[in-house]
This record gives structure tokens, C-alpha cells and sequence, in this order.
């Protein structure tokens, strides 16, 4: 069993910078954590301090149900892979691989079993003779994994490890570290700035701003019910959409004013506005891209809910989907459609909204409005 416990958990440096502010997290034996934000938000102190490699001002930190706060980095028992890979340049790939075994002065035999084990995972036996020069990349980042693996650690610690690598080589890279978590059953702690990144690889994620974690979820959870502004914009690409509304009455029907327009709303919406107190109050709508479609000329005009007339100015060609860019209140927005759409630039057209995917947002403390249970009910 291979544990994690994080207990309002702080750092504070001499100048009075709070870098990570009350975290708090218990980690499970295999599962694979990551933890994500903007740079500077506190995830890889967070990372060091589990390590030991930044001192815990507050707060206690646990592995294995023993606290380890002053306990010495080579006796944690942890493996960290860094985004700079920390090989030797002067030692082979094998030499790298055995080199944590022969300071612990491991019998030979058992180095190169291990090594050897190591590289067969890894699928870098035929690299093992070579010097880091001679090797891409994405064999380095596969070296460095390996002297973490070798070690067999109770934990494995990865700081933006794919973020030196190109982007087929990153997609390559997430495949493998996923087949490797399951293949090893072991628990990872892992830090990106890539939300992609996070939302393949991670069986939970953390979420963090400015030192402070803003939610913790599974990367469904995350994605269909973000707890807050913050977290929507974040989790999703294209990031999602957010629209300034008010929520009118008229004849005691509730409809949401967009600029100009108008956005009818359903029945249990309509109860929910009234029972929370927003009624003629200013909200935040939030879509995501691939919730808006846009009408055929032969649907305009027909009445159907969230509909709203803009005029689209640029289109992004994806592949099998396109990026169609318009703008409302001099903002710009996004929506995915199927790359044969016959959407016309520079006309106005409708689109839809799916109501049912739409999420509300206070304009104040920015939380979702909805509870997760009251989400599922918005259809």
C-alpha cells in the first residue's frame, strides 16, 4: 500500500509570500493524481514539498500513515522525474538505469535484472549502450522514467515531465505513461500546466489558483460540474464561453437577456432563479464550444430555446471539425462544429445553446450557481 496524506498543508517564504495556502488531500494506493493550474499557482512546491526538496511551513504531511515532515528526501522512499530529464550525459542508458541501484550497493546481478526488467517496460532495451546524445527526446523522457521505475519507490513524483517535447511526441508520451501506471499498479503524483494532459492521464485531479486549491474531482466530474468560473474556463479546449445575461421576468416567466436578446428558459430553471433570489440579478452564462450548434437556413425563424442571432467572421479548420469564431459585446467566442458545415462568414445566423449543458455562474463569488445534482436535471 502506497499512501498520501496532505494536512492543511502551507508555504510561506521569509518575504511573506504564501505559495500554497491550507491543501488539503488523501491519496489513495494507485491512484494517479495530477495536479493542475496556471503557472505560479503552487503545484509543483506542492510537488517539492512532498518530495522534501521545499520545507512545509504548516501543516502535516503523511506517506504511508507516518509523518514525514523532517524526514530526510533519500528516506522517503519517492522517485521524481523532472521536465529536463536529469540524465548523465557521460554514462550510458544502462549505466543511468543502475546507478541509484549501485549507490544503495545492490548485488550486480540484481542490477541487471532490474535494469534490464526496467527497459523491456519501457521499450528501450536496444538504447541501453548508447549516451543521452545519441538519443530523441522522447527516449530521454523514456530514460528518465526507467531510473525513477528501477527504484521500485512507494511513490512516483513527475514535475511537467512531457513539456520539453513536441506535440506528437507529448501524445505519444501521455499513452505510455497511462499503460505504465497500469501495468506497475502504482500511485503517481504528476504536475501540468496542460489541462489535456490532465484530463487523459489523471484518475483524479486538483485544480489550483494562486496557491489554493479551487476543486478536487474525477476528469468527468471536473468537466460537467466545475465548482466554479475559474475551474470552467480552465478544464476544456477550446476553453468554454462565457456570456453576460440578466435573468428577467415577464408575466411571471423567466427568460435570460443576452445584450438585445432574448433566451427562453425551461421550467425547472425558472423555479431554481426564483427559489436562489435572482430574479432581474446579472449572471454569467457558461457553454462550451461543442454545445452550440448553428441552424440550416430551412430552422431560422422556427422558435426553439437558447436560440441567439450572431454573425460569425472567422472559420478554423480541424480536420474533421472547425472552430467557428463570432463575437457578442466586442468578446469573442467559439463554437466546434462538423468541418462540412455550410456556416456563412460575415452573415448573420442562429445558433442554439444546449440548455441542458448550459452552467450558471454568480457574478460576484463566480461559483456555479447549481448544485451537481441539480445539473443533471437542467434537460
Amino acid at each position: 500500500m502506497s499512501t498520501l496524506e496532505l494536512k492543511n498543508i502551507n508555504k510561506i517564504y521569509e518575504n511573506g509570500v504564501a505559495a500554497v495556502r491550507d491543501f488539503n488531500l488523501e491519496v489513495k494506493d494507485k491512484e494517479f493524481i495530477i495536479f493542475v493550474g496556471p503557472s505560479g499557482c503552487g503545484k509543483s512546491t506542492t510537488l517539492r514539498m512532498i518530495a522534501g526538496l521545499e520545507e512545509i511551513s504548516e501543516g502535516e504531511l503523511w506517506i504511508d500513515n507516518s509523518l514525514v515532515n523532517y524526514v530526510e528526501t533519500k528516506d522517503r522512499d519517492l522517485a521524481m522525474v523532472f521536465q529536463n530529464y536529469a540524465l548523465y550525459p557521460y554514462m550510458t542508458v544502462y549505466e543511468n538505469l543502475a546507478f541509484s541501484l549501485r549507490v544503495r550497493k545492490l548485488p550486480k546481478k540484481e542490477i541487471d535484472e532490474k535494469v534490464r526488467k526496467t527497459a523491456k517496460i519501457l521499450q528501450i532495451e536496444e538504447l541501453l549502450f548508447r549516451k543521452p546524445k545519441a538519443l530523441s527526446g522522447g527516449q530521454k523522457q523514456r530514460v528518465a522514467i526507467g531510473s525513477a521505475i528501477v527504484r521500485e519507490p512507494k511513490l512516483f513524483l513527475m514535475d511537467e515531465p512531457l513539456s520539453n517535447l513536441d506535440a506528437k511526441l507529448r501524445a505519444q508520451m501521455r499513452v505510455e505513461i497511462a499503460k505504465l501506471h497500469k501495468e506497475l499498479s502504482t500511485t503517481i503524483i504528476y504536475v501540468t500546466h496542460d489541462q489535456t494532459e490532465a484530463m487523459t492521464l489523471g484518475t483524479k485531479i486538483v485544480v489550483m489558483k494562486d496557491g489554493i486549491v479551487q476543486q478536487i474531482a474525477q476528469p468527468k466530474d471536473l468537466y460537467e460540474n466545475p465548482i466554479n468560473k475559474f475551474v470552467a474556463g480552465f478544464i476544456g479546449a477550446p476553453a468554454m464561453n462565457f456570456i453576460d445575461a440578466v435573468v428577467r421576468v415577464r408575466y411571471r416567466e423567466l427568460y435570460l437577456e443576452v445584450l438585445d436578446q432574448e433566451i427562453q428558459i425551461n421550467d425547472f430553471l425558472s423555479r431554481e432563479f426564483y427559489a436562489k433570489g435572482y430574479v432581474n440579478e446579472k449572471i454569467v452564462i457558461g457553454i462550451r464550444p461543442e454545445d452550440i450548434s448553428f441552424l440550416t437556413k430551412e430552422e431560422q425563424d422556427v422558435s426553439q430555446d437558447s436560440i441567439i442571432t450572431v454573425v460569425p467572421d472567422l472559420r478554423e479548420l480541424l480536420g474533421a471539425e472547425a472552430n467557428i469564431y463570432f463575437k457578442l459585446a466586442n468578446k469573442t467566442f467559439c463554437a466546434v462544429v462538423p468541418a462540412d458545415n455550410n456556416i456563412k462568414l460575415n452573415e448573420p445566423t442562429q445558433l442554439v445553446m444546449k440548455q441542458n449543458k448550459m452552467l450558471f455562474f454568480d457574478v460576484t463569488t463566480e461559483e456555479n450557481i447549481f448544485s451537481i445534482q441539480k445539473n443533471k436535471n437542467f434537460a
